[in-house]
């Protein structure tokens, strides 16, 4: 696939600022990558996971962790401003469902679209999975629940997206097919690894304030299942650049007017918490079988 880019003016002697005017956010990627591969001593990746709330643990359950590096050494991260993610990004090796050696890029410093530090850094990060080598990218995330059955701490695969943000991470005449943008290929291998996994529509809001009850009733009516504050864009620069992409959410509470009780932050780590053993190893096991 084509990466639609513009002329990059900033010097060639320094790292490029992704989120200026005038530079070329796929360069800004490859300059990641590099200094990645730099740090790691692993010249490519086979796969990335960005890990959202409640999905950190999966790194450890998955393999040795080679390195861990803080984001803000490399060009274009910086360091989540949300409790409950890592701010590192780790190269990860593993051993696949064939004996084969592979290594995982671990993306645990996710720029949320809320942060107010545009698009473009929302996309760095699946962008720079890209250039480092990768095949497939696991989007992880910790969300509201629209459906009562779906209880906390219960993971969802994400069969499709609708992006309430009015943004996208592509810019000028780019244009990109998105059916079945959440590979029914990695779904599949999901539910092999687990046959009670449900999956939904997951409605990506702007944020930061959680949706109100009328808004939830918005996204049930147009097909949503799940609400949350990430994911969507990254997916869509995630095809751009070729990524065969698996979405997976955790259900950390249920959705504003679906239950009685108030909205927390702090409701979210502790579901995430409590569920992180299971689904560590649940996405592990996937992310084993996943690389073909």
């Amino acid at each position: 696939m084509s990466n639609a880019s513009v002329e990059n003016t900033s010097p060639s002697d320094g790292p490029i600022d992704v989120d200026a005017a005038g530079t070329d956010p796929f360069e800004a990627a490859e300059q990641a990558a590099g200094r990645i591969a730099e740090l790691t001593g692993v010249a490519r990746h086979d796969i990335a996971l960005v890990l959202g709330s409640g999905w950190g643990p999966a790194a450890d359950v998955l393999g040795e962790t080679m390195a861990e590096i803080d984001a803000s050494e490399l060009p274009g991260f910086s360091r989540s401003g949300v409790p409950g993610h890592s701010g590192t990004v780790r190269s990860v090796r593993y051993t696949d469902a064939d004996g084969t050696a592979r290594n995982a890029l671990v993306l645990g410093a996710r720029t949320h679209f809320y942060e107010g530090r545009g698009v473009r850094r929302v996309a760095h990060g699946v962008r720079t999975a890209a250039a480092a080598g990768a095949q497939a990218v696991v989007l992880t995330n910790g969300c509201g629940g629209l459906r009562p059955e779906w209880v906390p701490g219960t993971p969802v695969l994400i069969s499709d997206h609708i992006n309430l943000t009015a943004a996208s991470p592509l810019e000028g005449a780019t244009f990109v097919d998105l059916t079945d943008l959440y590979s029914s290929r990695l779904r599949e291998i999901a539910r092999q690894v687990d046959p009670s996994l449900a999956e939904g529509v997951y409605c990506q809001f702007r944020g930061p304030h959680y949706e109100t009850p009328a808004e939830v009733q918005m996204a049930q009516h147009i097909g949503g299942d799940l609400v949350g504050m990430s994911t969507a864009l990254e997916a869509i620069a995630a095809r751009h650049v070729g990524l065969e992409i698996l979405g997976i959410s955790l259900v950390t509470n249920l959705a504003a007017g679906i239950s009685d009780r108030p909205l927390s932050h702090a409701e979210v780590i502790e579901a995430g918490q409590a569920a992180a053993p299971r689904i560590a190893e649940l996405l592990a096991e996937i992310v084993r079988r996943a690389i073909r």
